[in-house]
């Protein structure tokens, strides 16, 4: 059982990363953010010690998450295009369930300290190289095509970004639709018979 500090403190994480997907790391104060969870300055700061601390946490929390969870896709017996695909699907999933996080991470994490900062770019970098070796190796068991390695890269990581910014669950679309469409479109392309001729 998670002790009644740790639930707080999560419960304060998780109302800060609203607060710094809304207003920015900068634009956003300690005293905002106990207005925000009904405290005052001096009670939160028994639960956090600061707003860098916060935005570490935000940050590694969701690089790790992505970190431990391709370790196991990579680790899984599936076939390299069911792999690229699952890994699309845990970007949207933790998209549509902790969007804030997830845009605070994709976008704030320039404000960490500089030891955390190059920490932080490692993790990335690390994340981007496996996902380029699951690409690389698709492409020479003849899975993928042959397409450049760094474009299908980023295009994948590209394609799903936007999602944080866009979902809400009023769209009129559930979470499977969702998932289907964009792999339909990654993978298949939007053109009916497949015909790649211009």
């Amino acid at each position: 059982m998670k002790k009644k500090k740790d639930i707080r403190r999560e419960e304060i994480i998780k109302e800060a990363a609203l607060l710094f997907k809304k207003k920015g790391v900068g634009g956003t104060s300690m005293r905002d953010l106990a207005e925000q969870v009904g405290m005052d300055a001096a009670t939160m700061y028994h639960y956090i010690s600061s707003k860098d601390e916060i935005l570490k946490t935000i940050c590694f929390d969701i690089a790790n998450t992505y970190v431990t969870q391709l370790a196991e896709i990579e680790q899984a017996n599936l076939t390299l295009t069911q792999k690229l695909k699952a890994l699309v699907k845990l970007h949207i999933h933790l998209m549509t369930t902790m969007g804030a996080e997830v845009s605070v991470a994709n976008n704030d994490w320039k404000y960490l300290s500089p030891e955390s900062l190059q920490e932080f770019k490692n993790l990335r970098k690390q994340y981007e190289n496996k996902l380029a070796a699951f690409i690389e190796t698709g492409k020479q068991a003849g899975e993928l095509r042959e397409v450049n390695t760094s474009v299908a890269l980023f295009t994948l990581l590209s394609a799903v970004r936007w999602v944080e910014l866009w979902w809400r669950q009023d769209r009129g679309i559930s979470i499977e639709e969702l998932e289907n469409s964009i792999l339909t479109i990654l993978f298949q392309g939007l053109e009916k018979n497949g015909n790649m001729e211009s």
